[in-house]
């Protein structure tokens, strides 16, 4: 293991090109070890109340908690090969007078267990904000674009008109769920607590004999102390459950956004060109066809979200396979699994929210595909007032079928839409109604049903549940900045 990374060795995209500097801090080996020190501090502090360890040597702990030295513990590591037991021989080098204490009756899931779920939940905390924001500026483009109709597409085949407000509101729905499912998952973050190898705090009931504290009674001192609750029981590790639903919770939402991202694709393609991804005035978009403007930033959504779709199998089988009080075969995969989940979680909400505030609508594309499409979908329309005005549902649904394929074959040889002209001369359907009456119903553009109405509604709802408290988020929160 090399102490330099450099550009001569792999490294991971993560590292540096997906997520924000901010996750990244959180999931670094001196932030982990800057936790796992406060865990020890909390420790010795209960300790003390107890009796077992002296204020100086507190003192001293807490003097030398930020003092991290990564490279040196990873040193001994190579000897010993415990990265925990590592840490403690570098802070207790550190610490003249509280070095002999540490971790004292403490098993390495103690520290490490309890300092991931910190870290999980400040992580979380971080996707929560971050997909607010994004909430925020959907509800915005919801509102500026919920009366304009546009073509609707069901089996990727020309429908009903909608409106491009109703669309962005159908996105933002789902992501308003996954809102509501992270704020839930985080405020349900939970530690292992202080229960020793096996789970039954065994080996703090002996070091807590003669004492005025039990075991629980040390666990409360140091999950309060820490700001963390606990599970109420527990094998060598916080149940992977846990894991599993965070890694759940942040699939779903990478689906919401993979959706969002890939409907982008469809829109920007020439075919329908209604909408399209900001293109800077630099920007590349092909190396060997200059005229391209790929939408590369909707397609690296649906490439991290793919990703981040597979790690939930992972934490699955952690959480089925962590056999009797544990099993350590899902170290490794954590250690990538947990940081690469919130980053590229991070990155994809980044990515969503320059795509929505930057997001490109062609208004005259939009016109021509209503205007070329839309009257096929006002035929039900029209059928619905034939049928009120007296005639066959059967027989006018045949009739506009056949006028409708006729029209279709007509575009087909590139020739304009005749279906309107073909069905105002119909002396069978003008039996029942006028063609000036035929005309006015087969302008798709007036049909729309409800969609405005219940677009802005749907900004008005996220606008109030995401205007939360931010102790919601961040309740129980001990992390320190």
């Amino acid at each position: 293991m090399s102490d330099q990374f450099g550009y001569e060795s792999f490294l991971s995209p993560f590292s540096w090109r997906y997520g924000s500097d901010a996750m990244r801090i959180l999931w670094s080996e001196a932030y982990k070890r800057r936790l796992w020190r406060r865990l020890w501090v909390a420790l010795a502090e209960a300790q003390r109340e107890a009796g077992l360890v002296s204020a100086m040597q507190v003192a001293d702990l807490r003097a030398h908690q930020d003092a991290i030295d990564v490279e040196a513990a990873n040193q001994i590591e190579r000897s010993i090969q415990h990265d925990l037991m590592a840490e403690i021989a570098v802070y207790a080098g550190q610490c003249s007078i509280g070095g002999g204490i540490i971790h004292l009756g403490a098993t390495s899931m103690d520290i490490e267990d309890n300092a991931d779920a910190l870290r999980l939940r400040e992580a979380l905390t971080l996707i929560c904000e971050k997909l607010r924001t994004l909430l925020a500026s959907f509800a915005d483009k919801i509102d500026a674009w919920a009366d304009k109709p546009s073509v609707g597409y069901t089996h990727l085949q020309p429908a009903e008109p909608t409106t491009v407000g109703y669309r962005l509101a159908q996105y933002s729905q789902d992501l308003l769920i996954d809102w509501q499912e992270l704020t839930r998952v985080t405020a349900n973050v939970r530690g292992k607590g202080i229960k020793g190898a096996v789970g039954t705090a065994a080996s703090y009931g002996q070091l807590l004999q003669g004492t005025p504290l039990s075991a629980a009674e040390l666990e409360q001192r140091v999950m309060t102390a820490i700001g963390l609750p606990a599970f109420t029981v527990t094998g060598q590790t916080y149940p992977r459950k846990q894991d599993l639903l965070i890694a759940n919770a942040l699939s779903v939402l990478a689906s919401s956004l993979y959706k969002f991202a890939f409907d982008l694709r469809i829109l920007q393609s020439p075919a329908i060109g209604e909408w399209a991804e900001p293109f800077g005035k630099h920007q590349i978009g092909s190396s060997a066809m200059p005229f391209k403007r790929n939408p590369i930033n909707a397609e690296k959504i649906d490439s991290l979200g793919r990703l981040v779709a597979s790690f939930v199998h992972v934490a699955w089988d952690n959480a089925s396979q962590s056999l009797l009080e544990r099993t350590l075969d899902d170290s490794a995969n954590r250690r990538e699994m947990l940081p690469v989940l919130f980053l590229a979680i991070d990155e994809m909400l980044s990515v969503a929210l320059r795509l929505i505030d930057g997001l490109q609508i062609d208004e005259r594309a939009i016109a021509r595909n209503l205007q070329k499409y839309g009257t096929f979908a006002a035929t039900e329309r029209l059928l619905m007032e034939l049928v009120k005005a007296g005639a066959d549902r059967q027989h006018m649904h045949e009739l506009l079928r056949t006028y409708s394929l006729s029209a279709w074959a007509a575009i087909a040889d590139g020739t304009p839409n005749p279906l309107i002209d073909d069905l105002c001369a119909d002396a069978t359907l003008m039996r029942y109604l006028s063609s000036g009456k035929i005309r006015s119903l087969l302008d798709a553009s007036q049909y729309i049903g409800d969609a405005p109405q219940r677009a802005r509604a749907l900004a008005v709802q996220i606008r109030e549940t995401t205007a939360l408290p931010d102790q919601v988020l961040t309740q129980n929160s001990g992390v320190q900045k």
